[in-house]
């Protein structure tokens, strides 16, 4: 098997599942109850917090664990639009966030909030003048991924959150999902931050939305007290256990970067010599992200082809791959809808090794030239 959707989820890490087992018959009480094996829990979780923290070089009280990516996202835009809404009504993303921000924007539209939606380059990238240009005296929150999960353009985050400070009633967040262990985070100037564990050969439903000291938010969810008012439900000690475990590990992966690009560009510049395929994937981009376009070609056509041969892609997201719309990514890159409605996916892993690129390179050719055949 060659498993390249790794953008889409990671194979899940031994010692992370170990690290579960064990923690689930360990520390098994809900940490909330008052008895001592609650007790018990609840030291331990204090420790998984305080690792967490550690990780992201934040206070352990900035730190609120969530399901995932998507409830990252929207508590992150949803909490901040209407815990600060009587400050303003307007918020700033961009045209190719991933859809738990995008819709989650659209979502509040539909309540009265203002959004601005930035246009990005052919790259991929924003332009910060635009950004500062459509901040307003309403403006609460500025929301913009740091690498796509389509296309792996990466965003100037960094100068982002300098830009921003000058703007002291404005918060920013960003959607690291794509981008925690692949690249270097620095949460400075970073209001919110998004992570998903099964994105790092970790546990689906784990993640972690990184709240800055004094930032409020308005949960989305009614119950009880549990992380620190921001998120109900009873806590979910052994899958955040793992989480730590995978985060550390992928933090500890990312002297391979270079290795892992390396092969990407390698993936690219293969591609580029195949006729009749179209690379998108900017020269700026994440070390682990490979977006081409095979015109004339339904995407699922491809990737079924090469499934059957065991190699596995996919089209777009995870959370947009079964849609018949076009990518809304690449049509907001200045694409041809024959480029944006042909689109393929390939996102390596640090186990990605060169005779798996060159095995998929061969069989794709294989399969577009069985294909064009076909529709001649």
């Amino acid at each position: 098997m060659i498993y390249l959707d790794n953008s889409a989820t990671t194979v899940l890490d031994q010692s992370v599942l170990e690290t579960f087992n064990k923690v689930s018959i360990n520390y098994f009480a809900n940490p909330s109850s008052l008895h001592n094996l609650g007790a018990k829990t609840e030291q331990f979780y204090y420790k998984v917090r305080s690792q967490v923290a550690d990780l992201l070089n934040s206070e352990i009280n900035e730190v609120i664990f969530t399901s995932g990516g998507t409830e990252s996202n929207n508590l992150a835009v949803k909490g901040v639009a209407q815990f600060y809404k009587t400050r303003g009504n307007h918020i700033i993303t961009t045209e190719i966030e991933h859809p738990s921000v995008y819709e989650a924007c659209k979502q509040l539209e539909k309540q009265g909030f203002e959004i601005t939606y930035l246009s990005v380059n052919e790259q991929g990238i924003v332009d910060l003048e635009e950004l500062e240009q459509a901040i307003t005296k309403k403006t609460i929150l500025v929301s913009i991924m740091h690498v796509n999960n389509e296309i792996g353009s990466i965003q100037p985050i960094e100068k982002i959150a300098t830009l921003l400070k000058k703007y002291k009633k404005l918060l920013f967040h960003t959607d690291a999902v794509q981008s925690f262990g692949k690249l270097p985070i620095n949460i400075e100037g970073i209001d919110l931050l998004s992570i998903s564990g099964h994105k790092l050969n970790g546990l689906r439903g784990t993640g972690v939305l990184y709240v800055r000291r004094g930032v409020e938010l308005d949960p989305l969810f009614a119950g009880g007290e549990q992380e620190f008012n921001f998120r109900s439900g009873t806590e979910n000690v052994a899958g955040y256990a793992s989480l730590a475990r995978a985060m550390r590990l992928s933090i500890n992966k990312l002297p391979q970067a270079q290795k892992l690009k390396d092969l990407k560009e390698k993936l690219k510049k293969e591609l580029m010599n195949i006729k009749g395929i179209k690379v998108n994937t900017p020269e700026l981009s994440a070390p682990h992200i490979v977006h081409f376009s095979v015109p004339g070609i339904k995407p699922e056509t491809i990737i079924h082809a090469l499934a059957e041969k065991e190699i596995y892609v996919s089209t777009q997201s995870a959370c947009s791959s079964k849609s018949a719309n076009l990518s809304r990514v690449l049509l907001a890159c200045g694409h041809e809808k024959n480029i944006a409605n042909s689109g393929i996916r390939v996102s390596l892993s640090y186990e990605t090794t060169d005779v798996e690129i060159e095995k998929f390179i061969k069989e794709l050719i294989i399969e577009v030239k069985k294909i064009k055949k076909l529709l001649r």
